[in-house]
């Protein structure tokens, strides 16, 4: 246990004088194994991880997911999907705040990013909303809390790093995450009603819009839900594979962006760039976790932790409670790709070894990132929307976001009560 709370706080102190997450890992988990064992060891395990990492035929299912988000990206949904939500919500009080929460969840599922989802919304939604009169904490609130969504709804970067690394079935997590996220947008919907009701004039209601003009909305949006159901639905009937699906996924969003005329060869290249520097990024920061991992491993910390739940006659829920505390924690200094590589493989053995079912967990620790995303002091969704929006205070940006943190703490009770909510699709999946 010593050694392995060394290494943490050596990658820490790594991470905090602005050495790259997935080099502090790479380098502590190297030394880590170096000294423990023999160095010769350390250079075996270095080469193996780096060579099984980069041949992995399920870990080509990052590429592709990434590469369809970025093709949805460029073909411009966003001020769609927000025209169609706002079609159908507009005319309520706090509607268009309510639009940006739903039009967050669509293009979320599609893109994957909570930061981008976040970045994106922040462009169309922002400037309507305050045109209209909506106040400046209502507005960039719902924005920063709806782009939290985009690791939780399906198909997610995040869920399948996370079944990766614990052997789950990545269909069956896809699954999982559907009512969970139908949740948050409720939950995000009511502290919409709720700041509304606080202050009335926050946000007002916009112009009603007639069956026909709703109809019109929706058509422009009726590409990507077939994309959606295409992909989606090809996993969970069989039909093909998460690796599969995520072929068919880019190859569609492709041609969508074609159709809608927004693929130009410039756009294309920067494409094509931009997915393999994320996917670069996203495999270094998974080898260095991996390799972090492994000196974890050699260390007596796995071990330890479930001998100490049991001296300390602790309940299981009080343990998964304390490791919901340790994620909004570290949600101040990491982002959710590099918490989640590097906390799932010491977590998951105790969580398995408390009888809990991996899927759900893996539901529980989506939805904390999320929190940590919007929680003072830091959040990483509320620092992105800081830089894109310099007018908004940092208080009033904490401010916004207050009622949707609320709304979220409830919302992982009812998830941490209810385990058959982000379980009741998988079990349809065999």
């Amino acid at each position: 246990m010593t050694e392995a709370l060394i290494g943490f706080a050596a990658m820490l102190l790594l991470i905090f004088l602005r050495v790259p997450v997935a080099f502090s890992m790479a380098l502590v988990g190297f030394i880590g194994v170096g000294i423990m064992r023999n160095w010769p060891s350390a250079y075996a395990m270095t080469g193996a991880v780096v060579r099984e990492s980069g041949f992995q035929y399920l870990l080509s299912v990052l590429p592709l997911f990434i590469l369809m988000g970025n093709f949805i990206t460029q073909a411009k949904l966003s001020k769609e999907l927000y025209a169609a939500a706002y079609a159908f919500l507009g005319h309520r009080k706090g509607g268009l705040a309510m639009s940006t929460v739903v039009a967050c969840g669509g293009f979320g599922a599609v893109c994957g990013s909570s930061l981008a989802t976040a970045a994106t919304m922040s462009k169309v939604a922002y400037p309507e909303m305050r045109r209209l009169g909506y106040s400046r904490a209502l507005a960039s609130g719902s924005i920063a809390a709806g782009g939290t969504l985009g690791i939780l709804i399906p198909p997610s970067i995040v869920m399948v790093v996370y079944a990766i690394l614990t052997e789950q079935s990545i269909g069956k997590m896809f699954a999982a995450g559907i009512l969970p996220g139908l949740l948050a947008i409720g939950f995000y919907l009511l502290a919409v009603r709720w700041t509304i009701w606080r202050d009335p004039n926050a946000g007002p209601p916009g112009e009603r819009m007639s069956w026909k003009e709703r109809l019109l909305a929706l058509r422009d949006v009726w590409g990507v839900l077939v994309l959606f159901i295409i992909v989606m639905g090809g996993i969970y009937g069989g039909i093909f594979s998460s690796t599969e699906a995520a072929g068919i996924g880019a190859c569609g969003a492709f041609l969508f962006a074609l159709l809608r005329r927004r693929l130009t060869w410039q756009v294309l290249s920067t494409v094509l760039v931009e997915s393999a520097r994320t996917t670069g990024m996203l495999f270094m920061v998974l080898i260095g976790a991996l390799l972090f991992s492994s000196f974890i491993n050699f260390t007596s910390m796995p071990g330890d932790l479930q001998d100490w739940v049991q001296q300390f006659d602790m309940s299981p829920i009080v343990v998964i409670l304390l490791i919901c505390a340790i994620y909004i924690v570290l949600g101040s200094v990491l982002e959710s790709m590099s918490m989640v590589l590097l906390t799932v493989p010491i977590f998951y053995p105790l969580v398995q070894h408390l009888g809990f079912d991996l899927i759900w967990f893996g539901i529980i620790v989506v939805v904390v990132t999320e929190i940590s995303f919007i929680t003072p002091p830091v959040g990483m969704n509320v620092m992105v929307l800081k830089s894109l929006l310099p007018d908004v205070k940092m208080q009033t940006l904490y401010r916004g976001v207050i009622p949707f943190v609320v709304a979220d703490v409830f919302r992982l009770a009812v998830l941490l009560a209810f385990p058959v909510i982000s379980l009741l699709l998988p079990r349809y999946l065999g």
